[in-house]
């Protein structure tokens, strides 16, 4: 009996998940404990096994498709058994092994009324809805189907508007197509091949001026949602940063002392600069509450306990994994979850719910280690505000008495929703962080 293969849910806010690659193909044998797919959320990264010994009889999505969770995304089975009733609501998209047939344009007793196909001048944003015969038939005819406007239903591209849209599209050589589609280049509307088809001579280049000397790269998936999310925060806030200096002797000379207390075995746990600053910040969010706060549009999220966010650099882009509780942590206690929710960012293995805008309460992005002496960090939202640690420079400061000397200053970057805080209250809470920096004590 034929048995579906379902987009798993991981954790109760996903929605939707991104198809990473089929490790199977359609007609392979695939046994128990067998990776079928990998797949992503909006940053972790996962695998699914196969749940039953069978042949792999359909597959409903392509690599790269957004998928919603727990719909059917393949069928396993034995061979020759209908996969028709686990089509995801009648309307699979490319890569089925059973193709959908479509459906007559009018019955056998009513003429068909003749209709030009709707050819766009520009290649619509989003998900390009086609049906896998009307793909086959493009990419055999050489169709740019990005550009056809489909009438089939949710405006999905079906045969006939690929059959109308061949009469008013140039259709390309195979060279042609080959190099349109690595380069994402269009035919012009002169054409030169045979046929009337485009040539690689016809392709107009995005800038003829430098020739060929570029590589043009489809955006990964995680960058896609990475760039989605900074547009809409700054699309959706008013944010203003301010900058301030703190003076890093007092939590350097604790860094050196913890580590002289690791060398020795009196703690168990690296602590570095980023986690004093970290608690520092802490403290800080503890005497003004009102930037460990959601701007929720006409109200505001206050939150009793301070759930920090870190930003995580890691090779599959930027993950802001969330400490809960944050301030009931010890320095040492503190140290370990950050360097434990870091760490499974880098391996892929973070929990989706810690990754939520909504899982923290207030974000650190720490810029330090890159030599970055000044930066402007872009709010998680609905987060209110984050700041940015930059890192430590020697400047002149007044020691008292009239004598100057050079003294390690760290930079500090607050960006903030002027929409939830005024700029009193961002610029006393920056100050708060300083102080706190300047005399901190464990």
């Amino acid at each position: 009996m034929a048995i579906p293969v379902i987009m798993p849910r991981q954790g109760q806010s996903v929605e939707t998940c991104i198809i990473g690659e089929w490790y199977k193909q359609v007609g392979d044998q695939v046994k128990t404990g067998d990776i079928l797919f990998s797949y992503e959320t909006d940053k972790a990264s996962f695998e699914e096994e196969a749940k039953e010994d069978g042949e792999l009889l359909a597959v409903f999505y392509e690599e790269g498709d957004e998928v919603p969770v727990l719909i059917n995304v393949a069928v396993l089975g034995k061979s020759g058994e209908s996969v028709e009733e686990f089509r995801p609501d009648g309307d699979s998209t490319e890569g089925s092994s059973v193709e959908q047939e479509e459906a007559p344009a009018a019955s056998d007793a009513t003429p068909a009324k003749e209709e030009k196909a709707v050819v766009l001048d520009e290649k619509p944003e989003g998900k390009i809805r086609i049906s896998p015969r009307a793909k086959v038939m493009a990419e055999k005819m050489g169709v740019p189907y990005e550009k056809v406007k489909g009438s089939g239903p949710h405006g999905r591209i079906i045969a006939q508007d690929v059959e109308a849209a061949s009469e008013s599209i140039p259709k390309l050589t195979p060279l042609a197509k080959e190099k349109a589609q690595a380069e994402s280049l269009e035919p012009a509307k002169e054409t030169t091949g045979l046929g009337g088809r485009a040539s690689a001579s016809d392709l107009i280049s995005y800038n003829p001026v430098y020739g060929d000397d570029f590589e043009v790269k489809k955006l990964t998936n995680i960058r896609k949602l990475i760039a989605k999310s900074m547009h809409q925060s700054l699309q959706n806030s008013a944010q203003l940063t301010h900058h301030m200096s703190a003076d890093a002797r007092q939590i350097m000379a604790l860094r050196k002392s913890f580590k002289k207390k690791l060398e020795v075995g009196e703690v168990s746990q690296n602590i570095t600069i980023n986690d004093l600053v970290c608690l520092a910040v802490i403290r800080a969010l503890k005497k003004y509450p009102q930037a460990n706060t959601h701007f929720i549009g006409d109200s505001m999220r206050w939150f009793k306990k301070v759930h920090l966010g870190l930003a995580v650099d890691t090779e599959r882009g930027l993950m802001v994994p969330a400490v809960k509780n944050a301030d009931d942590l010890s320095i040492e206690g503190l140290s370990s979850q950050l360097s434990t929710v870091a760490g499974n960012c880098r391996k892929g293995s973070i929990d989706p719910e810690l990754l939520k805008p909504e899982a923290a309460s207030f974000t650190v992005s720490n810029l330090g280690n890159y030599g970055v002496e000044m930066f402007t960090p872009v709010i998680n939202l609905p987060q209110t505000a984050i700041l940015g640690v930059c890192t430590i420079v020697p400047r002149p400061k007044d020691l008292g008495d009239g004598v100057y000397g050079f003294v390690p200053m760290m930079g500090l970057s607050l960006t903030y929703d002027h929409q939830a805080l005024d700029g009193g209250e961002a610029t006393l809470f920056l100050r708060e962080i300083k102080t706190q920096i300047e005399n901190l004590s464990i």
